[in-house]
C-alpha cells in the first residue's frame, strides 16, 4: 500500500511525498523514512493513494 504523508509533528518524512507501508502494527503504519529508519505512525498522518490495508501484513502484539 502506498500513502502520501500529510504531516504529524516533527519527523524525518517529507510532506506530500509518497511512501510504502511495510506493515500495519496495532493499527499504526510502519514506514521507512528518509534516513532509512523504520518508524510507526498513525494512519491519520497519511492519505492512501494506492492499494488497501488488506494488502499489507498486519501485526498484532
Amino acid at each position: 500500500m502506498r500513502v502520501k504523508y500529510l504531516g504529524y509533528g516533527p519527523s524525518a518524512f517529507e510532506i506530500g511525498k509518497i511512501y510504502e507501508v511495510l506493515t500495519i502494527e496495532n493499527g499504526w503504519y510502519r514506514i521507512m523514512n528518509e534516513n532509512h529508519d523504520e518508524c510507526l505512525f498513525p494512519p491519520r498522518a497519511f492519505e492512501v493513494v494506492e492499494g488497501e490495508e488488506t494488502s499489507v501484513i498486519l501485526v498484532v502484539a
